[in-house]
């Protein structure tokens, strides 16, 4: 009893059991239609030849009218009936398979929205997502291998239960004329065939697998090079410095690989065909010459030869097919461990419950922040390095902070860690006091509106872009627009807010210039209205000035939120009340621009350096 609950306890953390599972609850009816669609599609062929037996049957015998008529009314009005359910259910079935296929690709990606970001961000997650998308793409290994073969398996059921189903009648009349030595010797043969059949598969079986990966593989590789050639945006270097000739070069040794690979597994499968084929026409040989003789004594009628030969052939190809069906199932499991791996990277940031709005009502009713870094140190999984050691800085609401540094001085981890997208791996970080991942996790992130250095616009109308959400308050939307000095643009646009960027979904989308992009994510960040407003080198790709410029006009913006500034050019933040000197991910100095400069130090140092680009 022990050991069959520990096999039903493994069998349920089977990894294609487990899938299974899963796609069941995302799609209830998929399975169940299939199923009735591989009964109503399998049974007309069985169907026509059972009553086509008794047809000639009753041609060959007594030839009363009324029973061939009888017959044939049965076999023509059966066989519609069949047909008719059958379309019904291929079509209720296939659309399953759609909604299937859709509610699986948006839980793929719910999961992916969903992860911790410090997994959205790991090399090895990031690895893993790709793999799953290519595993599919190359040989079809994964979750539609998977499915294919379940429904086949339906398939193949309904053929080996109809087959065995409408054999048994052979066998009785068989067993009831007398079991003599001539059938023991078609019964052994035909069971040595079989056994050498099976043999034959699960060896070819497993070098055939092994070479269609290498397929996989060769087809892997083309796909990275073609994907990494995005003509939109690598277009002008590729031909400045002739890069077509290098990526040409790489594309025609893989396709030689290519090419090496499929002459390979084809001449196997050539070789191998011939005696699994041989094998397969023994066995149906024997079938019609068992069938034959007890049709040339009289114990079975002339008809039943085509019928019972074809019954028995189907239960034999049915066995047969389970055996494949099981091999490359097998062969698929690991493929099936890396996707169900993917939706078991668990979320092991602590979410919090303390209402972040309740913690914030001052006596006045009006909020009151203060942020404080407490001997905050951090690496970044995987890594030995620490991005950070021993931060410690405070600022409160309404306050300006400047965090000034040379590239890789740590930041961009500093403003990471502030929104919580990472937490410390020593220290902690307070809000009001309190450690913030004790903060109900949503309501944090509302805290914060950041324009990062990467930021990133959607393919979506203008307001969806700017309001995050596919509800737009227009005037506000407006209004944060106009801010970041966006107004004169906005009214070049054909549809106004509801001009789509860039043309992967509308061939009427705008495409827009790298500073109007800028603009726009200013603008976004200003429509969320949160309390700490970040700007993380978006404007990094312009020059000192004009960064100057846009840095100071977004401060006159923000009015009396928190801000935070992020630049390694010391005179773009130089307004600001405090100034954060990192270096090496440590906070070297802090005060004042003008205190900063008088001091020795760092701030001195990058400034002197920097100074002649600001006279």
């Amino acid at each position: 009893m022990k050991q069959f609950k520990e096999r039903i306890e493994a069998l349920r953390q089977n990894p294609n059991v487990r899938a299974l599972k899963m796609w069941h609850s995302l799609c209830p009816q998929f399975f169940p239609l299939r199923a009735a669609e591989a009964l109503f599609g399998n049974l007309s062929p069985y169907f026509s030849l059972w009553f086509s037996a008794e047809i000639i049957n009753e041609l060959l015998g007594g030839r009363d009218r009324n029973r061939l008529i009888a017959l044939m009314l049965i076999t023509v009005t059966g066989n519609l009936a069949i047909s008719v359910a059958s379309h019904i259910l291929n079509r209720a079935a296939g659309h399953a398979n759609y909604l299937l296929n859709q509610r699986e690709s948006a839980a793929f990606m719910r999961k992916t929205l969903t992860l911790d970001y410090q997994d959205l961000e790991s090399p090895d997650v990031r690895q893993l997502r790709r793999k799953i998308t290519e595993n599919g793409k190359i040989n079809g290994y994964g979750k539609d291998l998977l499915i294919n073969m379940v429904c086949w398996a339906m398939d193949e059921t309904v053929n080996f239960v109809l087959s065995l189903l409408l054999s048994i009648e052979m066998l009785v009349k068989i067993f009831t004329a007398g079991f003599s030595v001539r059938v023991l010797g078609f019964v052994v043969l035909f069971l040595a065939a079989f056994v050498l059949h099976t043999r034959l598969v699960a060896v070819f079986s497993e070098k055939t697998s092994s070479l269609a990966d290498d397929i996989g593989k060769t087809m892997l590789d083309e796909n990275r090079v073609e994907g990494g050639i995005d003509v939109y945006n690598m277009g002008k270097d590729i031909r400045l410095y002739r890069q077509d000739a290098i990526i040409l070069k790489i594309k025609e040794k893989l396709l030689d690989a290519h090419a090496e690979v499929n002459r390979k597994y084809y001449t196997f499968q050539y070789i191998t065909d011939a005696p699994i084929f041989a094998v397969e026409y023994l066995i149906e040989g024997l079938v019609y010459a068992l069938v034959a003789m007890y049709a040339l004594t009289g114990v079975l009628g002339i008809g039943s030869i085509v019928k019972y030969s074809r019954y028995i052939s189907n239960l034999f190809n049915s066995v047969a097919m389970f055996f494949n069906i099981r091999l490359d199932i097998a062969n698929n499991t690991r493929f099936m461990e890396e996707y169900l791996a993917y939706f078991d990277t668990p979320n092991r940031m602590y979410m919090g419950k303390i209402p972040v709005e309740k913690q914030f009502l001052c006596d006045g009713g009006e909020n009151e922040y203060e942020m404080e870094f407490r001997n905050v140190s951090f690496r970044y999984p995987g890594s030995d390095e620490y991005a950070l050691r021993n931060v410690s800085i405070k600022f409160k609401v309404g306050s300006r902070l400047a965090v000034v540094g040379q590239n890789g001085s740590g930041k961009t981890t500093f403003i990471k860690l502030m929104c919580r997208l990472y937490d410390p791996t020593e220290g902690e970080i307070l809000l009001n006091g309190v450690n913030i991942k004790k903060y109900d996790y949503a309501e944090y992130l509302q805290l914060f509106s950041v324009v990062f250095q990467d930021f990133k616009l959607f393919s979506f109308p203008l307001g969806q872009n700017i309001a995050a959400s596919e509800a737009v308050d227009e005037a506000l939307a407006e209004k944060s627009l106009a801010a970041a000095g966006f107004s004169e643009r906005l009214k070049k646009m054909p549809a106004g807010l509801g001009t789509c960027l860039y043309k992967d979904f509308d061939e009427n989308g705008v495409e827009i210039s790298g500073g109007e992009a800028q603009k726009i994510a200013l603008a976004r960040a200003l429509y969320k209205g949160s309390p700490f407003m970040i700007l993380d080198e978006p404007t990094a790709a312009l020059d000192p000035i004009a960064e100057f410029e846009i840095y100071q006009s977004f401060d006159n913006i923000v009015k009396e939120k928190t801000a935070v500034y992020i630049s390694h050019r010391l005179s773009s933040c130089r307004f600001c009340d405090r100034i954060a000197v990192f270096d090496m991910g440590m906070i070297v100095q802090t005060g004042s621009h003008d205190a900063l400069c008088r001091a020795d130090g760092k701030y001195r140092e990058l400034w002197h350096s920097q100074e002649q680009y600001y006279v």
